[in-house]
């Protein structure tokens, strides 16, 4: 073997490097588990005793309230803290979390939301009061109805459309009074198109930052946002997140910017000093009310008690002296403890200025609510606002700003004034913002300005301070800048808010996906369960059948399985349930690449061979065949990652690392064991007395019975067509668009009952199928799914719990109805707009499409004969309707889900790649043959090689079959669906690779000859 020194030394760095990123995840749970320690002691439960006051159903209330609460502390307490030194890097707890194995929604709760920022709300905007003119009408109309049955952008649409109704219309008359500076009055179409898309992307770029900050200020650990390919899509994923009310209305609120007067520090510190006393008197007594009792007794407990010695023995190891006097602060003084006054360090003066103070950006929500227990203290008009980010990340402090309410509003300004801003250089070289008013913001600006000379004034966005400038002189104009310690990066964020407000591009949501923690837990156990066993049955298989061989095999497997989690959490990739079926699925693959090599060194070693060179042949011998195999099966994986969303990402991306490491593990680390244990003597046997001859002595007549299983794949097509035509599909929400909700009720129903109650709600009936066991049920409704309101999907659910209210046994609110952690109730619900299920068909097919081109391709270059592409793309085709007929035949048949979504999109392109590999291996093998025996019968070195690999063809399929086996009865049934697709596809696959695509390229080999020879 060449180059082992330069393996091994890769394969340990590459398992070095695996170790290093999965240890940020064993580091995060120790912490975790701590947390879960200091959550719950005797105390808390004596508290939460003592509020439910002999109420037991209270006190398991309270008792989770506060440990979830003291469970938050703890985390936040650690959040800066070290937790793991390598070698001279530390990282902190939050440093770890980035950097440990993401989990997908599915597995852990969350939501995952796809919003559309509206392009012709854009487009309205820009043209101002030019939209009510009946010629912009009537193309913005057209353009509407077009967008409908095409995925063009929407300024593209309106160009064409305006080109229709006005041939020789002018654009630039309904732009150039609101872009002045872009679009002259004698601009051509095409220049003003070129414009409005710039303004468009430019206003979408702006929408997207603005979201960006709203989610990084909601608090949600390892939250993602991506502007996706289409024009004006964004995808969030909030993992753990149990407030999707709360979610929605962040994310479609349009930017909220403004524009507020300031107090000075000193008028408003004598109430802050009040504040302080009556929030010390509230801790230290007992004149709590009910809403504040479950947080305030935390405080108690932790002000008084404090647990300091848990919470230091963990982070800091302070001393028992420290602690103390800690904890007396925070009991005299509860609010400067943790909010230091902005005072000047040499006189101890008050700082002027509107920077009331400075905090750790941990304790903002407990300085938040310690004002909301007091605010009939504070002066009615002030309002307190925290500036956007940190003074600086590393310390983590951020300032207090004291805002000045004037009139009902507060704002004395608004970001709808804003015509203007972009970023600048000031005199002296610096960063600054210019800006400019609208006439009506020009006069009210010169107003405030004149007003505050030497004042503050505080630019808020989604009530964060980003900038507080203080005013120099009135501006009677209209044209300002703004100056600070701003990086150029800054500058140009600040400069795109501010903008913001001249275009609103309200997001609305066309797609969204909620699975609640308990759902996810169970989804997490049974994924588990199902790997575990499947991955135990291929050890035990590849040991009873290779005999010692089959050891080093599971070694290579044990090493693949560490390697594609290592690359997972290297790569920040999310582990999604399919992405674990993935990963299952590539153990059954994985296994392909050894069963060849192994085959092919049983071939050497009954030619004569010693052991020693039957291992080199047999490794180098199937070189060609596992590197065509998985190529073909890379594919289909690499279109899948292309052309799916979500958890078919997910899935795919698994696979694309599974793939290639199984090519590494089963190549590179097995054939080191094997050189290991040659250079030691061992005894090395590839086979027992029960497999050592098997299938070695077949003489199948393959091409010859080609034409009666032609008639059998005929047949069942033919019934396919049948069913398709008449039964159909049963298409999933993906790709129907609606609203599906999985609720788990206390008691066994009848899908009927349930579906006669929701109709009466609806005014429709719903599709009510039972998943899972018999409490449990999927619901979908295509009820007000068109409209775009905010309002529209707290009034669906509102609806849907009135009508399965009667079938709870106990007593159930709305509020313990909603997703959130708990054994029943809405469990997870999923809404997709009719845009986006009409793209995910496109993408669906185009897919499909895709992958199949892209193989034959491969295989006709590679096997030089176009003949065998064109096998092997009928094959595939074979495969594919073979599976979609079958979903035809047994929807609502058999006892789970069987719909056609992304998920089977999934499966089907998973089955064209394992089909393919198949075959690709009996073409590789005829191809030797033919240059073997090249005077021999084409038929005859066909049968051969399919003969030759039918020990590996059956037994790659038999551990694969076993895997999936594995996954369809222990993965849930949240992917029984897609298991029963690739159950189906395995086992068609297998057969159609040896009695299709062979006998195929055969026929068509030998058509083409003959015509050639008759020409001749």
């Amino acid at each position: 073997m060449q180059n082992k020194g330069t393996i091994k030394f890769f394969g340990i760095a590459f398992a070095l490097v695996c170790a290093y990123s999965l240890s940020f995840t064993l580091c995060t749970r120790q912490v975790e588990k701590n947390a879960k320690s200091f959550a719950i002691n005797e105390q808390v439960k004596a508290e939460a005793k003592k509020l439910a006051n002999g109420n037991a159903l209270k006190e398991t209330f309270y008792l989770d309230s506060l440990s979830k609460i003291r469970e938050n502390y703890f985390l936040d307490s650690m959040s800066n803290e070290v937790i793991y030194n390598v070698l001279v890097r530390k990282y902190t707890y939050r440093d770890c979390k980035s950097r440990e194995i993401n989990l997908g929604l599915d597995l852990k709760g969350g939501m995952n939301v796809t919003l559309e920022i509206s392009l012709s709300d854009i487009l309205t905007s820009l043209a101002g009061k030019n939209a009510a003119d009946p010629m912009f009408q009537q193309a913005f109309n057209k353009a509407l109805e077009r967008q409908k049955s095409t995925q063009t952008d929407f300024i593209t649409l309106f160009g064409q459309a305006f080109k229709d109704v006005a041939p020789n219309g002018r654009l630039a008359s309904f732009f150039a009074f609101n872009l002045p500076e872009r679009v002259k009055t004698n601009s051509t179409n095409e220049e003003v198109l070129k414009v409005l898309k710039e303004e468009t992307d430019a206003a979408v770029d702006r929408t997207f930052q603005i979201l960006r900050t709203r989610i990084d200020r909601f608090g949600v650990a390892q939250p993602n946002i991506q502007k996706l390919s289409q024009s004006g899509r964004i995808l969030v994923e909030l993992p753990g997140i149990k407030e999707p009310e709360r979610v929605r209305k962040l994310l479609q609120g349009t930017a909220n910017l403004e524009f507020w007067k300031t107090y000075e520090l000193s008028e408003i510190f004598p109430a802050l000093e009040q504040a302080n006393k009556k929030i010390a008197s509230f801790i230290n007594g007992d004149l709590l009310t009910d809403s504040t009792k479950v947080t305030d007794s935390l405080a108690t407990a932790d002000t008084q008690k404090k647990d300091t010695t848990a919470v230091a023995a963990t982070a800091k190891k302070d001393t028992n002296t420290k602690a103390l006097s800690q904890a007396q602060r925070e009991k005299e003084n509860p609010l400067f403890s943790i909010l230091q006054l902005s005072v000047d360090q040499q006189t101890g003066q008050l700082n002027k200025g509107a920077v009331v103070g400075y905090a750790s950006v941990k304790d903002t929500a407990k300085i938040n609510h310690m004002f909301e227990m007091v605010k009939a203290t504070l002066p009615r008009d002030l309002r307190l606002a925290w500036e956007h980010k940190a003074i600086d990340e590393k310390s983590g402090i951020i300032q207090l700003i004291a805002l000045k309410g004037v009139g009902e509003k507060g704002a004395v300004l608004t970001g709808d004034a804003i015509s203007d801003a972009r970023q600048d250089y000031s005199d002296k070289g610096g960063n600054e913002i210019s800006m400019t008013m609208n006439a009506v913001g020009a006069k009210t600006w010169k107003k405030i300005t004149g007003e505050n000379i030497g004042k503050c004034i505080a630019i808020v966005l989604d009530g964060y301070v980003y900038s507080a400038p203080t005013v120099q002189n009135e501006i009677p104009n209209g044209r300002s800048s703004i100056t600070g310690r701003f990086t150029l990066e800054e500058a140009k964020d600040l400069a795109n808010i501010l903008k913001a407000g001249k275009l609103p591009a309200p997001a609305r949501i066309v797609q969204e996906e909620i699975v609640g923690p308990t759902l996810g837990i169970e989804a997490i156990n049974s994924g588990l369960l199902s790997f575990l066993f499947a991955f135990l049955l291929v050890l035990l298989y590849m040991w009873l059948y290779y005999n010692r061989s089959g050891m080093v095999a599971n070694l290579a497997l044990i090493a693949n399985i560490f390697f594609i989690f290592g690359v997972l959490a290297s790569l920040g990739a999310v582990l999604t349930m399919p992405g674990i079926a993935g990963i299952v699925l590539t153990l059954g693959m994985a296994v392909d690449a050894n069963v060849i090599i192994y085959e092919r060194i049983r071939e050497e070693l009954r030619s004569g061979k010693g052991i020693r060179l039957a291992i080199t042949e047999g490794y180098k011998h199937a070189y060609s065949a596992i590197i065509d195999g998985n190529v073909t099966t890379l594919i289909t994986a690499v279109v899948l990652f292309i052309f799916g969303s979500g958890p078919v990402q997910g899935f795919a991306t698994t696979l694309i690392i599974g793939i290639i490491s199984s090519l590494f593990t089963a190549i590179f680390i097995s054939r080191i064991i094997f050189e290991w244990m040659l250079s030691k003597d061992k005894h090395i046997s590839f086979d027992n007395k029960y497999t050592r001859n098997f299938l070695q002595n077949t003489h199948i007549n393959f091409i010859g019975l080609r034409k009666i299983l032609y008639c059998v794949s005929g047949v069942v097509i033919l019934a396919g067509i049948i069913s398709l035509s008449t039964r159909g599909l049963s298409y999933g929400v993906d790709f129907a668009g609606g609203r599906s909700y999985v609720v788990r009720f206390d008691q066994d129903v009848k899908t009927d009952a349930v579906r006669e109650s929701l109709n009466k709600e609806f005014g429709e009936s719903p599709e009510v199928k039972t998943f899972g066991p018999s409490n449990q049920v999927k619901i979908t409704t295509k009820y007000r799914i068109k409209e775009d309101n905010v309002e529209v999907d707290s009034i669906v659910e509102a609806k849907l719990f009135n009508g399965l209210k009667p079938f709870f046994t106990k007593k159930i609110t709305i509020d313990d109805f909603s997703v959130k952690n708990q054994e029943v109730g809405l469990l997870s619900s999923q809404k997709v707009g009719p845009t986006v299920a009409k793209d995910i068909v496109i993408n669906a097919i185009w897919a499909v499409f895709f992958s199949l081109i892209a193989i034959f391709i491969y295989i006709a270059v590679r096997f030089r004969k176009w003949q065998y592409g064109l096998g092997g793309l009928i094959s595939l085709a074979h495969d594919a309707f073979i599976t979609l007929s079958l979903y035809s035949f047994f929807y609502g048949v058999l006892p789970f889900t069987l719909e056609i979504d992304q998920t089977f999109i999934a499966a089907i392109l998973t089955i064209i790649g394992y089909s393919i590999n198949d075959t690709v291996i009996i073409f590789d093998r005829i191809r030797e043959y033919v240059g073997l025996h090249p005077k021999r019968d084409l038929k005859d070195n066909m049968n051969d090689a399919m003969n030759s690999t039918l020990g590996r063809t059956l037994n790659t399929s038999g551990t694969t079959l076993a895997v999936l086996l594995a996954i369809f009865l222990f993965g849930g049934e949240v992917i029984q669906g897609f298991v029963f697709a690739m159950l189906i596809g395995v086992l068609v696959g297998t057969y159609s690779s040896v009695f299709n695509a062979t006998p195929v390229a055969y026929d068509m080999i030998n058509i083409f000859k003959s015509k050639k020879e008759k020409v001749q």
